[in-house]
């Protein structure tokens, strides 16, 4: 082994030596893994409780392997049997978390992690790469679809609980909680947009849109005196889904982050009139801002529109209210709107 690690003239490959030598450490942790799994005899006795409450009965021993993040290991564990239910029990696979999966706790906290973040199969490209696991790029997909399953019921749940808890605890007041959503297309594949028009030449669709959401909090200004999220104040909601369920998905996760406890709500929102009408009937009484992004945008829209396009008028009014907008001076803008009036018809 040691030639090798070797390059010319007996010079170290360090890279080389690096990847052997992880190889190595993973094949030592398996066999150590593999004596842990394997030590007590996987047996819990003679007989065992099913989950219905039934006697299941001992029959033998049952082999499986499983990929773990230090390689592949093979365990025995003892097999049950319930008559009344006509199932089989491993109790060893629900303790080790296990049960109908060949991928460990800590391989599948991998899988989730990357195929969360990047395509299913660049995300078993990093696995292969980075952490020595060889996975199919459909075994990421399942595995990170599964968790975001779990994810989502654990949400829900806390959402719900938020919405129905009503009795009133002595909690700190919170000066500003700030609410902000909006939609954005996602690509998706052919299968999600079955029976879906799209809007590309053909209507076929390519993506579909997902809504997401923050709620945050903010009690200082900077040294201009413009307002700082507080720090990790932030927390995110998403999904693809219809504005009426996201709108209860929003309100539910502002209500676990204190709606009630606000002295002030803001939305912040696109101006588009899914975003005004989640706010009304969720948060009646908010202050409602469209964001700087869009607000820039709709001012210079609004330009060309009373200007003409590709008039100088318009480019010179969009520049003035869009210099007011970044000063922060909404009044003079406000008025500078009102006042505007087309010097000729719109080209």
């Amino acid at each position: 082994m040691l030639g090798r690690l070797l390059g010319p003239a007996g010079s170290l490959d360090l890279e080389a030596s690096e990847w052997a030598i992880r190889a190595g450490m993973h094949g030592v942790g398996a066999v150590l893994l593999a004596k842990l799994l394997n030590s007590e005899g996987g047996s819990s006795g003679v007989s065992v409780k099913c989950a219905a409450g039934h006697t299941a009965t001992f029959v033998d021993y049952r082999s499986k392997e499983i990929i773990t993040v230090v390689g592949t290991v093979a365990f025995r564990r003892a097999y049950y049997y319930c008559e009344q239910c006509g199932e089989g029990i491993l109790p060893q696979d629900t303790a080790l978390d296990l049960a109908s999966t060949s991928f460990s706790p800590g391989v599948r906290r991998l899988m989730g992690r990357v195929g969360g973040k990047e395509s299913f199969n660049e995300g078993r490209r990093d696995l292969e790469e980075l952490a020595g696991i060889k996975v199919q790029s459909k075994a990421v997909e399942r595995v990170a679809e599964g968790i975001g399953v779990e994810l989502e019921v654990l949400g829900r749940r806390e959402r719900q609980r938020a919405i129905a808890e009503l009795k009133v605890v002595p909690l700190k007041s919170i000066a500003k909680l700030y609410v902000s959503f909006d939609g954005t297309g996602v690509p998706v594949i052919k299968r999600e947009t079955e029976g879906r028009r799209g809007k590309s030449a053909t209507g076929e669709a390519h993506t579909r849109e997902v809504k997401l959401g923050c709620v945050f909090t903010q009690t200082v200004v900077d040294e201009q005196g413009h307002p700082l999220r507080d720090e990790a104040a932030t927390s995110y909601v998403g999904a693809i889904e219809t504005a009426a369920e996201f709108g209860w998905r929003i309100y539910g996760e502002a209500e676990r982050r204190g709606l009630r406890r606000a002295a002030q709500v803001i939305i912040i929102g696109d101006g588009a009139p899914w975003v005004w009408g989640i706010a009304a009937e969720h948060f009646p009484g908010a202050i409602e801002i469209v964001d700087l992004y869009h607000a820039r945008e709709h001012l210079t829209e609004l330009s060309k529109l009373v200007y003409g396009v590709a008039s100088v008028k318009a480019k010179e009014s969009a520049t003035a209210r869009l210099a007011q907008l970044d000063e922060g001076n909404v009044e003079s803008l406000l008025v500078s709107l009102r006042r505007l009036r087309p010097t000729a018809a719109p080209t």
